[in-house]
């Protein structure tokens, strides 16, 4: 299965029908510039900020734009690297899963709205299980499959693959599944906001 190519518009539609029922706030933009102007207008001034390591946010230009400090946002991911003390930094790391937005991308999104993330260390699920009041995931079409054996499987065979042969190239070590999320809903009663940006340009993994 090609893992690589954009969902064509009738399995797009299918995808977006699902998430609706999900009471998902759903955006559709064209590229890496709209998603980065939607997150722009998503997050508020003064709004703390956290998020995952991800492919998708450095190709938007999220990571460069969020380390330029002109967004009036407060950059708990900058505290935290900052933070020479391991003791300092990791009651930082704890403070931060209080962040007023998360964002990150997925693995893989079904057709009928659930979605799968994976995790080495499992850092970033605290976030979007529970901790994490509004989250945002840029996502490329390419990455919606059919069902949840379609996600497993292009996770395992497409995503893992890639991310190790990158950390291993930036880092000396790779990676492994080690923590798998499916996410099938939210509660409605945690008054929790869930952005989808689905983006129709190949990005990430």
């Amino acid at each position: 299965m090609q893992y690589d190519k954009l969902a064509p518009d009738d399995v797009l539609q299918e995808t977006i029908k699902a998430l609706k029922k999900k009471n998902v706030i759903l955006s559709v933009v064209k590229n890496k510039i709209e998603a980065l102007e939607k997150i722009k207008e998503i997050i508020p001034e003064g709004a703390s900020v956290m998020n995952g390591s991800s492919t998708t946010l450095a190709q938007i230009g999220f990571i460069d734009y969020l380390k330029s400090s002109s967004h009036g946002w407060d950059n708990l991911h900058e505290k935290i690297l900052a933070e020479k003390d391991q003791k300092k930094q990791a009651k930082l790391r704890r403070e931060a899963l209080l962040s007023d937005y998360y964002l990150g991308s997925v693995a893989a999104l079904t057709e009928s709205g659930e979605f799968v993330v994976a995790s080495n260390t499992g850092s970033q699920l605290p976030h979007i299980v529970y901790s994490s009041p509004n989250l945002i995931f840029v996502i490329s079409t390419k990455k919606i499959v059919p069902n949840l054996v379609g996600a497993m499987a292009r996770l395992e065979d497409y995503v893992i693959p890639l991310e190790d042969k990158r950390l291993r190239a930036q880092y000396g070590v790779g990676t492994a599944p080690n923590k798998i999320l499916i996410f099938n809903g939210e509660n409605p009663t945690g008054n929790r906001k869930i952005n989808f940006i689905l983006v129709k340009e190949d990005l990430g993994f």
